[in-house]
């Protein structure tokens, strides 16, 4: 099993690496078209977009590991598709009522940014869907290709559109189309003739009954968990302005995105593998080791590779306007590389059913980021809070995961 696992791991871990250079090359020619305050409003655009992805699927995606493989599995992706439908129409609805309100806090946003944000958050979640469900079938090849061709397509998009007029809708724009070919090439991966074909076992009332824990306490703790990784931008941007925003989401986007990314390879192979061994054993121990060797191997180095070269590569490889974002990742470092590591084993929770403390971890960390970011009278302070209180909560969280993990015997 072991080499196996690693092997699945190197060959998700290979797909993603390529997915990571097309967007770091991105960046540094859109950070010579957009300026930090730019950069700033659309990073939180985006920050929208990613929590009502998560919303918007109700967490069933998480549930596809879970699931049985073959028809179970397809039928589950099919209901998890109609579920974004159904969802993207009534936020569509909400947020035109709150348009009508015109309430403040909608008001740094353009129209046009408004009228995309729900398309932009149905396709994200459609996309999440597709991955999900290729990392649990283990078709690892097709999850490459969709990430490379959803990167590679964003940052297109991104740059053509900022050619003609640098302002943070040809940024979001750029997204929304970058982010519809990767759903494209995802269904052409996985054709909507082959799920016409299943023969359902369940209504989808009958799915959700069955699958309840999930929007129940997953879509809470990771709705949670969304708000709370979008917040720094935000908040950073009310209290020390948009410009300190775009450095903030400049550092997340070059290192912390990778970082994200890679520790998401492991997760997609851990989540079949543990998954399957939970069903057979009523423990995945082993797995989880194995996973966690592999996540502090990779941490290391990163992190040494970080702490060396953070400063001078912001320094050379963008101008004098983006230097202090080799700070920022400097003094988030133990965010990095901690979560890194606890992030994709935290999935154990999933997989034995402790949603419920799940939630009661994840409102933990909201309440410890607004206090890092609200209570300090300095950016760097606030920054350095969240971060050294990040890592701590996620090394409570790595202990109770290795819990879950053994099991029965535990």
């Amino acid at each position: 099993m072991s080499k196996g696992f690693i092997k699945s791991v190197v060959a998700v871990l290979t797909g993603t690496l390529v997915a990571q250079v097309i967007p770091v090359i991105g960046t540094l020619l859109l950070a010579r078209i957009f300026n930090p305050a730019s950069f700033g409003l659309y990073s939180s655009w985006l920050g929208f977009v990613m929590f009502l992805g998560v919303v918007l699927t109700c967490r069933f995606e998480m549930a596809l590991a879970v699931e049985s493989d073959g028809q179970p599995r397809c039928w589950a992706a099919l209901a998890i598709m109609k579920t974004i439908g159904i969802t993207s129409l009534f936020t569509l609805l909400v947020l035109g009522v709150t348009m009508l309100l015109k309430l403040e806090f909608l008001d740094k946003f353009s129209l046009g940014l408004l009228v995309i944000l729900i398309p932009a958050a149905a396709l994200l979640a459609g996309t999440q869907t597709l991955q999900n469900w290729a990392a649990a079938d283990g078709r690892y090849r097709h999850l490459s290709l969709m990430r490379i061709f959803q990167a590679g397509s964003v940052v297109g998009f991104q740059v053509g559109f900022g050619l003609l007029t640098s302002n943070p809708f040809e940024l979001a724009c750029g997204y929304l189309a970058g982010t519809l070919v990767g759903l494209l090439v995802g269904l052409f991966l996985f054709p909507l003739k082959a799920w016409d074909s299943v023969s359902s076992r369940e209504s989808l009332s009958d799915f959700w009954r069955r699958q309840r824990r999930f929007p129940t306490f997953s879509l809470p703790a990771d709705a949670v968990s969304a708000a709370t990784a979008q917040l720094p931008i935000v908040l950073v941007a009310a209290r020390f302005g948009s410009e300190a925003a775009g450095l903030l989401a400049m550092a997340l986007r070059m290192v912390g995105a990778p970082m994200t990314l890679l520790s998401a390879s492991v997760l997609d192979v851990f989540k079949r593998h543990s998954a399957q061994a939970y069903r057979e054993k009523s423990e995945c121990r082993a797995e989880y080791l194995h996973s966690l060797g592999v996540l502090f191997i990779v941490a290391a180095v990163a992190s040494i590779a970080i702490a060396l070269f953070a400063r001078p590569f912001f320094a050379k490889l963008f101008d004098a306007s983006w230097s202090n974002a080799g700070i920022i990742a400097l003094l988030l470092l133990p965010r990095f590389s901690i979560g890194f590591i606890a992030s994709p084993l935290s999935y154990v929770v999933y997989i034995v059913g402790k949603q419920h403390i799940d939630l009661i971890w994840q409102l933990a960390l909201l309440s410890m980021t607004l206090m890092a970011l609200l209570l300090p009278s300095t950016f760097n302070a606030a920054l350095l809070f969240y971060s050294v209180g990040y890592g701590l909560l996620y090394v409570v969280y790595l202990w109770m995961s290795y819990h879950f993990s053994c099991g029965k015997s535990a």
